[in-house]
Formats: structure tokens, C-alpha cells, sequence
């Protein structure tokens, strides 16, 4: 089908500089939703305001018959002094959109707006899914299902931008995409002392020494090499003073892992080796563990169905197979849902200096990459019907 997408791409390049001028932090996207909304609104979408928090939701009826498909996008930024020299950096203090989430909201309006444009091409039915807070647990994605977002849909699609791929890519990662992104606390509780009496003394900082030391075995020694896993001890804070010994220290850290069952080895593990040192040592211990994203799935089934038929259009310069990371993702609740699948769309130039990673306060984009996301979204809805 001819989806005149050219003549849409002024407008998406003015909606994602808006948004990337005025970016809100997670859980106070006031005036993003608003604004998502009113456009919805303005082509006579169905809009649902206030979804599960700040999710946003619209509805395009098509005028066959067909499955209901779901497109989502997330709209939140991230806590970010924006460093670019550009005309359209943010305007608001420490906070940008150094993820994508302006390109993500700016490609799934376009799409909306061309969809209603051409109503008449449309076979089944269309939900458009803003979702808010995805950088920050618990996100945004499960309260949105919890209050409806899903209901009636078949299939769910979304993209994530992707600086480390060039413009004009689109690339696709079936089964696990993103890991378990789990985080702990712990607090080493000993008893403190001078420092040139340690025999009188429950050294904490010894004590939380040798427990970091031993989750290090964890995953060389406890998962199957098979598998993957990490646990990372990324905060250590204990002691202060030169001449005493700490009577408590503090540990932070991140367990990623893809299948469940790891994380609960890895758990179990984290459990004993705490009773142990706790015993070998003389202190307490309080583990806080905290669920973070499930891990990603994307059904084999239907990425690659997608895959194929992007290849098969013959607009993207290159489709191709793209690596599993460990990062987190809360697209993974819909994936627990509903088949579908995450595919990531290339922004990245050098020639414009669009190639800082994700969270950097340099972070830009190629915008003519989200031509070609915006086109795959449409070749889901011209071929969805294969999917039956």
C-alpha cells in the first residue's frame, strides 16, 4: 500500500522536538499526556485519559473485518542535564529525553494520524497505547493492562530507538530480549569500635567485604554456564572516620538474569551465603530484594512473521537479527499478555552526531529513522491477517 509517508514527516519532526523541549519525569507526565491526548482527540480517535496513572489510550476502528492490534509507545524522560547545542534541547532543568520516548510518542501519532487518513485500508482494529513511567518501577505497562488497556486485543507491537544501529534499520531479537532487572539493598549491622581495638569489634565493613567477594561465585559456581546471569554490587558505603571501625555498611546492586528459575537460584544462593557470613562473622544482615521488569519474550512466531514481511517491503537498507541485552524493558508485561513482539528501529548518524548511547546527556537521534519505524507499524496493519 502507498501510505504517502513523506508527506507526514515535517509534522513528526516538529511533534518529536516538542516533546523533546518540554520532557517529564516518570509519573508526572502532565502535560505530555495532555498533549498526546488533544492530538488523538483532534482526529477523531477515541481517547481514554488517565489509564492506569497517566497511560493514554485511542481506538481506530477499520472498516473490514481483522484482529485488534495494539501499537505502544512510552512518554516519560529521565532525571538528565541535556548537554547538546541544539535549538530543540530541553527547556527544562536536569530533566530530558535521553532514551527515545519523544520518538517512540512522535512515531505511534504519525501513525495514528495516517491511519485515520486511510480508514478505508484498515482491516480490524486499532488501539494506540501511550504509556507513561517506564523508567521507573513499577512503570507504567502493568497498571495500564490492570485497568484495561489490553481488553479486546490480539496482538501487541512496540519499538524501542536505537542509537547503536544506523538510520534506515530495522532489527529484531526473537525470544529473550531483555533480562529479569532485579535490585537489592543490604545492610551489614555489626558493632563498631576503635580502630586499635578490633578484637573488641563485629567489623562491618570486613564483613561486607567478604560477602561481595562471595557473590562472586554465584554465577561462576551456582548457574549453569549455559545460562546467564550477573549480579553486580554497585554501592559499598561504610565508615567514617580514619580510626574506627564501621559498625554497619551498606551494599546495593542489580541480579539480571532470562529465565526464572535462574533468579531463584541466584536468590537462594544470595540467602545462604548471607546466613554464612552473618554466622562467620557476628552480624546481621537484611536483604531487601526487589522485583524489577520480568524479562522480555518476544514470541518466535510472530518476529519473525514480522521480519520477513519487513524484509519483504522492501523500505528498510537493512533488516537483521538483533542481540539479546540485559537491560530492562516493561513491554514485557504486554508480551506476557498478548503475542506480538519489541522490534527496535535505527536513528543512528554520525555525520550528525546522533550516536551517543541511551541515557547520555548527548543523546539525539537521526530523525528520519522513524520513517522507517513508522512503516513497519504499517506493515503490521496491512498484513496482520496473515496472523489469524
Amino acid at each position: 500500500m502507498n501510505w504517502n509517508i513523506l508527506d507526514y514527516e515535517e509534522e513528526l519532526i516538529a511533534i518529536r522536538r516538542h516533546l523533546h523541549m518540554h520532557p517529564e519525569l516518570s509519573f508526572h507526565e502532565d502535560n505530555t499526556k495532555r498533549y498526546i491526548a488533544e492530538y488523538l482527540e483532534a482526529l477523531d480517535i477515541e481517547v481514554t485519559r488517565d489509564v492506569g496513572g497517566n497511560g493514554v489510550l485511542g481506538r481506530i476502528k477499520g472498516t473490514a473485518p481483522g484482529p485488534t492490534i495494539a501499537f505502544r509507545a512510552d512518554f516519560d524522560a529521565l532525571p538528565i542535564q541535556d548537554l547538546k547545542e541544539v535549538p530543540y534541547k530541553s527547556t527544562v532543568p536536569g530533566v530530558m529525553h535521553a532514551c527515545g520516548h519523544d520518538a517512540h510518542t512522535a512515531m505511534l501519532l504519525i501513525t495514528a494520524k495516517i491511519l485515520t487518513d486511510n480508514r478505508d485500508k484498515i482491516a480490524g482494529n486499532i488501539v494506540l497505547i501511550h504509556q507513561h513511567a517506564e523508567e521507573l518501577i513499577p512503570g507504567g505497562a502493568l497498571s495500564m493492562i490492570q485497568t484495561g488497556a489490553l481488553e479486546g486485543v490480539d496482538y501487541v507491537f512496540g519499538t524501542h530507538t536505537a542509537s547503536y544501529l544506523p538510520t534506515g534499520t530495522i532489527a529484531f531479537c526473537p525470544g529473550p530480549a531483555y533480562a529479569n532487572a532485579d535490585r537489592f539493598t543490604i545492610k551489614v549491622q555489626g558493632k563498631g569500635g576503635h580502630g586499635a581495638a578490633p578484637h573488641e569489634t563485629h567489623d562491618a565493613i570486613i564483613a561486607a567485604s567478604s560477602l561481595i567477594s562471595q557473590f562472586q561465585t554465584i554465577v561462576s559456581r551456582s548457574v549453569d554456564p549455559i545460562e546467564t546471569a550477573v549480579v553486580t554490587v554497585g554501592e559499598f558505603k561504610a565508615g567514617d572516620a580514619f580510626n574506627v571501625i564501621a559498625d554497619h555498611a551498606y551494599l546495593s546492586g542489580t541480579v539480571r538474569t532470562y529465565q526464572d528459575t535462574i533468579k531463584e537460584k541466584v536468590k537462594e544462593r544470595m540467602t545462604q551465603l548471607i546466613q554464612a557470613v552473618e554466622v562467620g562473622y557476628q552480624v546481621t544482615i537484611d536483604l531487601q530484594y526487589e522485583d524489577g521488569y520480568p524479562a522480555l519474550v518476544n514470541p518466535v512466531k510472530e518476529t519473525e512473521w514480522l521480519m520477513e514481511r519487513v524484509a519483504a517491503a522492501g523500505f528498510a537498507e537493512e533488516v537483521k537479527l538483533q542481540p539479546a541485552s540485559l537491560g530492562g524493558e516493561d513491554f514485557s508485561y504486554f508480551l506476557k499478555e498478548r503475542p506480538g513482539t519489541y522490534f527496535y528501529t535505527g536513528v543512528m548518524n554520525e555525520e550528525m552526531n546522533a550516536h551517543y548511547p541511551h541515557h547520555h546527556p548527548k543523546f539525539d537521534i537521526d530523525e528520519k529513522g522513524l520513517l522507517y519505524g513508522i512503516q513497519t507499524f504499517l506493515t503490521i496493519v496491512e498484513n496482520i491477517n496473515e496472523l489469524k
